[in-house]
């Protein structure tokens, strides 16, 4: 009996030992220095901050429905009924956003960058990859449509898990833009993490991928099975233009195939040839600009 009652505590101490590690490298997920990001992209020559600081800008904080506050900056340049959304990705902030905000201030837009939840100078807890992440995009979305206008022409552009929680948004809870850009979204978090595990120790996820779903749901009131995008990409009618380097190791370009195939209605798909994960406008402006441009011409009306 002894012999017995020691296994299982052995058993349940290696299974608690797993969970809080899995469920802690998602949930904590290790982020960039905010002053690392600021070097990084002041050095690469996309962000300028003479340029930045002369920008006609407000600092804004919207509050989110989890009880946190949500840090963004409003760039309004010019008189129009453009604004663009910048959504980040994971280990980013809004600094991180300028660059692609700067793209479409070129082109007549407004802009609005923002940090997630748990990033920047945004509250919250942990990271949820998508999963409370969307409700937070749809508070600026109401945010901006509610002090600028419901007949705006509003666009979102989201990189990485800002394209994933971008897609969560739109085909989950309200297709509310006019438009979306996705740049190297994952199309299914668990899908996504298999692969990661894979890579990282050579053991299939599906191993540690339920154990570390039952304590996400136990401390974060998610499952990691929600965070899909391509499970409800096709409930979005708004014209989107997918974007992907062909070099990504980290999250598969056919992630992004699949989405596009899945996808509804109006759509362009653009593989960069050059850069890895989130570098396809780095590595790639010209043909990211054109792509862009070209999508824009096709689906977006001027005001």
């Amino acid at each position: 009996m002894r012999k017995l009652f020691r296994y299982l505590f052995s058993v349940l101490l290696f299974i608690t030992s797993i969970g809080v590690y899995c469920s802690n490298r998602l949930m904590y997920m290790k982020k960039k220095d905010d002053a690392f990001i600021l070097k990084r992209e002041k050095e690469a020559g996309r962000y300028d901050p003479v340029s930045f600081e002369n920008l006609t800008k407000q600092e804004i904080t919207i509050p989110s429905p989890y009880g946190y506050e949500l840090k963004a900056i409003l760039v309004e340049p010019y008189d129009t009924k453009k604004y663009i959304i910048i959504s980040h990705g994971v280990t980013e902030n809004k600094t991180s956003s300028i660059k692609y905000m700067n793209l479409f201030l070129e082109r007549g837009f407004n802009g609005i960058i923002y940090d997630h939840r748990r990033h920047g100078e945004s509250g919250g807890k942990n990271t949820s990859f998508g999963y409370y992440e969307k409700f937070d995009l749809k508070q600026i979305v109401d945010w901006v449509k509610r002090e600028k206008g419901k007949d705006i022409i509003l666009g979102i552009h989201g990189e990485s898990m800002g394209a994933a929680t971008m897609i969560l948004y739109a085909g989950g809870i309200e297709d509310g833009a006019d438009f979306y850009i996705a740049d190297c979204p994952f199309s299914d978090f668990t899908e996504q993490l298999n692969y990661l595990i894979k890579q990282e120790i050579k053991l299939p996820g599906k191993v540690f991928i339920p154990i570390a779903n039952l304590f996400l749901r136990a401390r974060a009131r998610y499952s990691i099975k929600d965070i899909s995008p391509i499970s409800v990409i096709d409930k979005i009618k708004s014209p989107m233009l997918f974007i992907h380097s062909q070099k990504d190791d980290f999250i598969l370009p056919e992630m992004t195939q699949k989405l596009f195939d899945k996808k509804q209605g109006p759509k362009k798909l653009f593989f960069a040839v050059n850069g890895f994960h989130a570098q396809s406008y780095n590595e790639n402006k010209e043909a990211y600009e054109k792509a862009i441009d070209d999508f824009l011409t096709e689906y977006v009306k001027s005001d």
